[in-house]
């Protein structure tokens, strides 16, 4: 039986395979949820507009300030946005939410205003055809957005076992029906989300374990990659955003505590 965050969700997607379309996954997929899964949850928000603790107040609850201060909360924001756009193609709603992001001189700012303005003038076609030649082609796609595939030139290798031992660790299992593996960059952005704002109930000092070891090895030359990758156009500039906050991510880890 479905729990009320996933009929939520469902309710506002206007039916499961609409919902499926959306984030990117098929329709059985859905079908066998019985609550939205952990890592799927900032995708789902960001498609339906249903709060994360109304999808699953069992994780997450509103933010409380005195356990996430406004950096923390820009951070989880930061990471829900790269999650998303590098989880599957964005939809007309959302390009048009991106549309009016707004930057500020930091070069992470400028990043911002350069992806809106790209977002206010590309097509969904162009974007969905993109998306497809860069992460899903005819076998393969131009860019492996995976971490065992950076460190190793292989997938489902060493390093996503440690980072399951890791996520366990820290009580992040894998949901049931999940077809990408953890070490997908768009799983990590999820992950890395809740742990940022606090919503994921796990130790301290989480989110930095999890990027230092399983993130900073790689994830700053995908960005990288993606930048100057031959498909990209309008994924360029969401290359140019993650590179500089990541940049941000690894000099900020690396401060005196």
């Amino acid at each position: 039986m479905r729990d009320t965050g996933l009929q939520e969700a469902i309710r506002a997607a206007g039916s499961v395979s609409e919902l499926a379309r959306r984030i990117g996954i098929s329709q059985p997929s859905i079908s066998s949820w019985d609550r939205v899964p952990a890592e799927r949850v900032v995708s789902v928000e960001s498609a339906t507009g249903i709060n994360r603790a109304v999808l699953r107040p069992d994780l997450f609850a509103a933010i409380d300030s005195a356990a996430a201060d406004e950096t923390d909360i820009a951070r989880a924001q930061e990471y829900a946005l790269l999650a998303v756009l590098l989880a599957r193609a964005p939809d007309a709603a959302f390009l048009e939410r991106l549309s009016r992001l707004r930057g500020d001189p930091t070069a992470l700012g400028v990043a911002h205003a350069a992806l809106a303005e790209a977002a206010g003038h590309a097509s969904l076609e162009q974007i969905e055809r993109e998306f497809f030649d860069l992460f899903i082609g005819l076998g393969r796609g131009e860019l492996l957005p995976y971490g065992s595939f950076y460190l190793t030139g292989f997938l489902h290798e060493r390093p996503l076992a440690r980072l399951r031992d890791d996520l366990r660790a820290i009580g992040i299992e894998r949901a049931e029906g999940q077809a990408e593996p953890e070490d997908h960059a768009a799983i990590l952005c999820e992950i890395m989300a809740g742990l940022a704002s606090r919503q994921f109930e796990a130790p301290a000092g989480s989110d930095q374990k999890v990027f230092e070891s399983h993130m900073a090895p790689w994830i700053g030359r995908f960005f990288a990659d993606l930048e100057r990758a031959e498909s990209a156009r309008f994924y360029r500039h969401v290359g140019t955003l993650g590179r500089l906050f990541i940049d941000i991510e690894t000099e900020a880890f690396a401060l005196p505590a």
